[in-house]
């Protein structure tokens, strides 16, 4: 949290994060993440790179599936959370 709003400071158009959730316990998750969407909807454009899947296709208005560098997929983060290969692959559905 303290580097997100370090980040924020400068009023930034673009905010970038890499794993913010990485070795969280689950409830900060969920406050992180809704952190994340408040910024979005205050205007603030965010770059999300992240592995908990689930909670980022929720949140994500674009998003891409990479494997091996590439781009194999992309949708919105609801396309993306209702796609069955997803579900399979990323979500354990």
């Amino acid at each position: 949290m303290a580097a997100i709003a370090r980040g924020l400071m400068s009023k930034p158009k673009l905010l970038m994060l890499d794993e913010p959730s990485l070795g969280l316990a689950p409830m900060i998750v969920l406050e992180v993440f809704r952190l994340i969407r408040e910024i979005n909807e205050a205007g603030v454009t965010i770059l999300l790179v992240e592995q908990d899947v689930y909670q980022t296709l929720k949140v994500a208005e674009k998003a891409f599936v990479l494997e091996t560098g590439r781009i194999i997929m992309e949708g919105s983060g609801e396309t993306l959370l209702n796609d069955e290969s997803i579900k399979k692959a990323y979500l354990g559905l």
